[in-house]
């Protein structure tokens, strides 16, 4: 754990310049607003360890697979989110010494990332070796309002001296990727080109051929006596920028702004990009840039009022969460149904960027919970518009007849994993993805989405499970074998009951609405079964044979579901165990030692229970919790959230309490020592889920909402929003009663502590506990 933040409940907040911190704070200072985003990178040169990264949504590049042992069925490559052309870069010189924190005396720093206002602010004095001082001051954003552009404000003042200033604000196309896998270069050049103060720079992807346009204006201007500087326009290979030079002299203040815009071809024919480009920038630069900060800061107040989550008595807790959720919310805004959630977002490179089964599991319910419907309907598109790519991936595997297993790692529909063990055998995956459009219908009400989308995603999916069981003749009951769970601590095991459960749930959910979208959208079950080709005697039958023989593991002395068959024929160590120089086991064992060991990486069989929590009985949960909490070692971010939340229904609650801070705090405390790769976005979902689901006790049963509210010790009160079925609810607890407000156009039934009532739109619930 590395601590070196301040706690406040709006802002993130570093003091003093440790270079040690600087790649931490490039992930955790990462700013985004769904089209875009980048790393905290300074504007100015720095030439210590650092991961520069732009990165712009959707435009990847398919790098060319690099394994030991080649496989049939490993992908030809993985998807990159690529490093783009940096358009934030700036250099300072004072007579010939470059502005450089790395070779610099730096005597006093400030880095703030104001989360309510999506603004990123940066003071500091800094020294040359013969004593010359200088202050900066620098502000930026990505607009929330104008996806396109982004804005810098730049204050440069020589403290101690007078002399000449060299000031270049450019674009380079010049990137790399530190995660390349043949060291290549993935942009090459199509045009760079300049009018006074506005530069222009386009690149194209290799392979991919996705066209960018990156625009830029900037403004030079003394604030003594607001004289303005013209630039002088460089133009080189892949690079442009404005070029100032003058004198300056000792207490000056001179004020650089840049304004640039981002198009692409995702959104543009590439031949109109350059004037797409230059007319958004225009625009903008029209607005003025204090005209596009107070549109920032509007538009990040409309995010709050529906997403925000208050805790009062818990200074460290409330600035989690809402680091949580402005990386949630600046990450993935649903404006397009071809976007999805990269693992890492827009904070580093790590895992390609690319979309895994996180984003069903985890974040599908954040946005569910606070946005418009049509946010959460759109990742569920994303999957269907894949549904033709995972029928061909399930294809390679050697499955037929429309079985579909959705890739564990993609960007456009194909797997791009190429390790076996998660490649072939993580499949739980495929039932995350069905899960989910459960989860979408009982929560909007949206009944239609199963006719128009989600069905046809549902019987692909039942297909492969369908396929994937076979019949064990020593059972009698049909097993899965050769897979690997959620605790990826364990490859290639046979039956592993989280998968197990959730593959037959599958296909009982399926056969549920194959009934449902027959007799309410006849016309619509008609265009799916000649579409699909389904034979309904044949393929109902037999996932009705599969339903009524499923092995799931259990030990009958011990009360607990069995994770895998041979889960205790391990030495039983418990994690605490362990001595914390072998903490985490990933960086410490070998992967032999860590496979033969009892230790879980995160929920597997508990993972099930909270999904399904329903189908058992609190004491079934609790023994299992019970067993498998302890041997748990926590080292996927995505582990502590669930834990959190069961531990809160079985009452647990310093557990749970200690839980959340994990999970929200994971990378501000940077707990795995892995945050300078960037941020763990899509576990940070689980953090909300960790307070809604956990303590605010949050549930929908039988399409009704719930809510058993349990406080940690110091906290006064939580208050949070829900959107649910057209209503939008505030919830408001404290250790004496619940209040609720609704938003809503009418009347509705929910259960407190399972308690019905009643409550009218506009009106006020409050219920003592």
């Amino acid at each position: 754990m590395r601590k070196y933040l301040l706690e406040d409940e709006w802002l993130i907040i570093e003091e003093g310049f440790d270079r040690e911190d600087h790649k931490r704070s490039e992930s955790l200072f990462s700013l985004g607003n769904g089209h875009m985003g980048m790393r905290a990178n300074f504007e100015e040169t720095y030439t210590g360890p650092s991961l520069r990264g732009t990165y712009l949504a959707g435009i990847y590049y398919p790098d060319k697979t690099r394994v030991g042992w080649w496989k049939n069925g490993y992908p030809e490559y993985f998807a990159k989110v690529l490093n783009a052309p940096n358009w934030i870069g700036m250099k300072f010189r004072f007579n010939e010494e470059e502005l450089n924190l790395d070779t610099m005396k730096v005597s006093y720093f400030r880095r703030v990332l104001n989360m309510k206002e999506g603004i990123l602010s940066r003071e500091f004095i800094a020294s040359w070796s013969d004593g010359k001082q200088i202050r900066v001051e620098t502000e930026r954003f990505l607009s929330m309002k104008r996806r396109e552009i982004g804005a810098i404000r730049y204050y440069i003042s020589p403290l101690n001296f007078s002399g000449t200033l060299e000031a270049e604000l450019f674009i380079d196309g010049n990137v790399v990727n530190e995660d390349a896998n043949y060291d290549e270069k993935f942009w090459e050049p199509v045009d760079q080109s300049g009018d006074g103060a506005n530069c222009y720079l386009r690149s194209r992807t290799k392979k991919s051929a996705f066209d960018i346009c990156m625009a830029m204006h900037s403004e030079c201007l003394f604030l003594n006596g607001q004289k303005a500087i013209s630039p002088e326009l460089i133009v080189n290979q892949q690079y442009v920028s404005n070029r100032y030079q003058f004198d300056v002299k000792e207490g000056d203040q001179i004020r650089f702004t840049k304004i640039a815009c981002v198009t692409t071809s995702r959104d543009y024919v590439p031949d109109q990009l350059l004037f797409n480009a230059g007319q958004i920038l225009d625009h903008a630069v029209i607005s003025g840039y204090e005209n596009l900060k107070h549109e920032q800061i509007t538009a990040w107040a409309d995010k709050w009022k529906t997403s925000d989550i208050v805790i009062e008595g818990d200074i460290s807790a409330q600035q989690g969460i809402r680091f949580n959720i402005f990386h949630l919310n600046q990450t993935y805004t649903g404006y397009d149904p071809l976007l999805n959630i990269g693992p890492k977002g827009f904070t580093g490179e790590k895992y390609g960027g690319s979309t895994y089964w996180d984003t069903e599991a985890y974040c599908l319910p954040f946005y569910l919970n606070t946005a418009d419907k049509e946010v959460a309907r759109n990742l569920l598109i994303y999957r269907y518009r894949h549904l033709g790519k995972a029928i061909q991936n399930a294809e390679k595997l050697g499955f037929t007849d429309g079985a579909a297993l959705y890739p564990m790692v993609t960007i456009n529909g194909e797997e791009c994993h190429n390790e076996w063990e998660i490649t072939f055998e993580e499949i739980h995956r495929n039932g995350a993805i069905a899960y989910a459009v459960y989860n979408y219908i009982r929560h909007t009400g949206d009944d239609y989405y199963l006719a128009e989308y989600g069905l046809e995603v549902l019987i692909g999916i039942s297909r492969f499970w369908s396929q994937r069981f076979n019949f064990s003749d020593p059972k009698q009951l049909f097993v899965m074998l050769g897979v690997t769970g959620p605790n990826e601590y364990e490859n290639n095991v046979n039956n592993n009951w989280y998968t197990n459960y959730i593959a037959s749930w599958t296909l009982t959910y399926t056969l549920e609405s194959i009934d449902f979208v027959r007799g309410k959208y006849p016309d619509d079950w008609n265009r799916i079964e000649q579409k699909s080709k389904f034979r309904m005697i044949p393929e109902t039958s037999r996932w009705s044979t599969i339903l009524n023989h499923v092995f799931l593991p259990a030990d009958d002395n011990l009360g607990i579901f069995l994770q895998q068959e041979g889960y205790l024929d391990k030495e039983q160590l418990l994690a605490s165990d362990l001595s914390p120089d072998e903490r985490p086991i990933n960086q410490h064992w070998s992967w032999d030692r860590i496979l033969r060991s009892c230790f879980i990486k995160q929920a597997d069989v508990l993972e099930g229970l909270y999904l399904f929590e329903d189908h058992f009985s609190p004491d079934i949960i609790r023994r299992n919790f019970d067993f498998y909490e302890p041997r748990t070692v926590h080292e996927s971010s995505l582990s502590p959230c669930v834990h959190a939340i069961l531990a809160s229904k079985l009452g647990y609650i310093d557990t749970a309490y200690q839980l959340y801070l994990r999970t929200s705090r994971l990378d501000l405390d940077d707990y795995n020592h892995e945050v300078q790769e960037g941020c763990h976005i899509t576990s940070m979902a689980g953090t909300w889920l960790a307070i809604v689901e956990g303590f605010g006790g949050m549930r929908v049963i039988d399409n009704q909402l719930h809510f058993n509210p349990l406080l940690p010790q110091g906290w006064t009160s939580l208050s949070f929003t829900v959107h649910f079925r057209g209503h939008l609810l505030v919830i408001i607890i404290d250790k004496r009663s619940v209040r609720v407000i609704d938003q809503g156009d009418s009347a509705m039934e929910l259960f407190i502590n399972n308690t019905g009532y009643q409550i009218k739109p506009g009106t006020e619930l409050t219920v003592q506990l």
